[in-house]
């Protein structure tokens, strides 16, 4: 029965790393959630920045003073959507190395798959072998019994 426990420990095994890749594969989902929430605020940031102010509007309309809040304004949300993009491409990053293990715990897994279906054939084997030789010992017995009637 060691054949057996074998084969258990085998599919012991293919189950962790199913599950370690179904973990896998939520983090890098909640990464790409992530990653499309900051594209989209740095592509809002950057069409505020741009629509506002004097380039939003015909130019010397504006007051010196209401230029001036509106370079800042243009500046800070430039800068906000600066800090985005770096946080960004900290992010696609992460994912990089995310799907860097995914494939790897994939690849873990599914070789331990071929081997648990080579140790379970081969046991099947083994166990068509041993029935077939108890078959025959029957019909071995059977026929000398019956040479001996």
């Amino acid at each position: 029965m060691s054949k057996m426990n074998t084969i258990e420990s085998l599919g012991t095994l293919v189950r962790l790393r199913s599950t370690e890749v179904e973990r896998l594969q939520a983090d890098l989902a909640k990464q790409e959630a992530t990653r499309v929430r900051f594209q989209n605020s740095v592509d809002r940031l950057t069409e505020l920045a741009v629509g506002s102010g004097a380039s939003g509007q015909s130019a010397g309309a504006l007051s010196p003073v209401l230029a001036a809040n509106c370079g800042n304004y243009k500046q800070a949300v430039f800068a906000l959507a600066d800090t985005h993009r770096t946080d960004l491409h900290l992010i696609e990053a992460n994912m990089a190395v995310s799907q860097g293990r995914l494939t790897q715990a994939w690849t873990r897994r599914e070789l331990l798959g071929k081997v648990l279906a080579q140790q379970e054939a081969a046991f099947a084997r083994e166990q068509d072998r041993a029935q077939r030789k108890r078959e025959d010992e029957i019909a071995t017995q059977s026929w000398l019994a019956g040479r001996a009637d």
